[in-house]
């Protein structure tokens, strides 16, 4: 019942942040650049479930903002798909404790994200590389992104154990040998 419970909350927390940034982050940007918080909820929501609950979860997200907002379907199913992957993976190797390990997290999962639709984008789409505006908006979202997390960081946390004791329990000496 609680993994219910859980799993609706995280899809209403999609559709918060899909109404934040649709509406709020179009007044609050940076030079026309706003934040990816769907990046950082697929990041925690593997960190602190599961490989493949992160890569569902980012593969879902990124299909319903495909069918939203994107030009052609899967570029962002495919991006937040393997930043949910990726975050099984760190998960794994590094902890979760550490402020400054989420940031670097947060700032990696971002950058591997924006590169993977860069790289996408140039492929299906066969828009013109431009290497100067899109190193600009790298930049900006992955500060943006720092920001943001280090602002909602305790919160993400608190819940984040909370679904981490729910979905693997308190294993946490069995999983290191």
């Amino acid at each position: 019942m609680k993994k219910l419970v859980i799993n609706i909350v995280l899809v209403l927390t999609f559709f918060i942040i899909y109404f934040l940034q649709s509406n709020f982050f179009t007044w609050f940007n940076i030079a026309g650049i706003m934040p990816n918080l769907f990046v950082i909820l697929v990041l925690f929501i593997g960190l602190f479930s599961s490989k493949i609950m992160g890569t569902f979860y980012g593969i879902i997200a990124g299909f319903l903002l495909d069918f939203i907002i994107g030009t052609k379907i899967g570029i962002y199913g495919i991006g937040l798909g393997i930043i949910g992957f990726i975050s099984g993976i760190f998960d794994k190797n590094f902890s979760k404790d550490s402020r400054m390990t989420i940031m670097l997290m947060v700032a990696g999962a971002t950058i591997i994200f924006e590169v993977l639709s860069y790289i996408l984008n140039f492929i299906f789409l066969s828009t013109n590389v431009e290497i100067w505006s899109f190193i600009k908006v790298l930049a900006i979202e992955t500060i943006f992104n720092l920001i943001i997390t280090i602002i909602i960081y305790p919160l993400i946390q608190n819940a984040g154990y909370y679904i981490e004791n729910e979905y693997k329990g308190n294993k946490i000496l069995t999983r290191y040998f």
